[in-house]
């Protein structure tokens, strides 16, 4: 039997901030983080993925790429959050990384 996931928040965004580094975290407001974790899930819902399953990851289903690529043209029509390129290849990493901690911890 499988039991629901539960995503919270506040944890991606520590878990985030320990994944990036001082330096990157120090740069960013929670604010900040959780918009692009937003975009995320915006790209999860637009695509298809109606859960949160790191799997598909494994699967081949998430292109990384392709997410990384959406969340910098969301970011861009934004124009008010800026944000270093490789910083963002990091939190959208460490994003990742979250989900599957999850799945790990199930």
């Amino acid at each position: 039997m499988s039991t629901e996931l539960e995503y919270d928040e506040d944890r991606a965004i520590a878990f985030i901030r320990n994944y990036v580094g001082d330096e990157v975290s120090a740069q960013y407001s929670d604010d900040e983080i959780l918009y692009v974790i937003d975009i995320i899930w915006d790209y999860y819902e637009r695509k298809g993925f109606t859960s949160l399953s790191p799997k598909a990851t494994e699967n081949g289903e998430l292109d990384e790429s392709d997410l990384l690529a959406y969340v910098k043209k969301e970011l861009a029509a934004d124009r008010e959050i800026l944000m270093d390129p490789a910083d963002l290849d990091k939190i959208i990493k460490g994003e990742l990384d979250y989900e599957e901690s999850l799945e790990d911890a199930e």
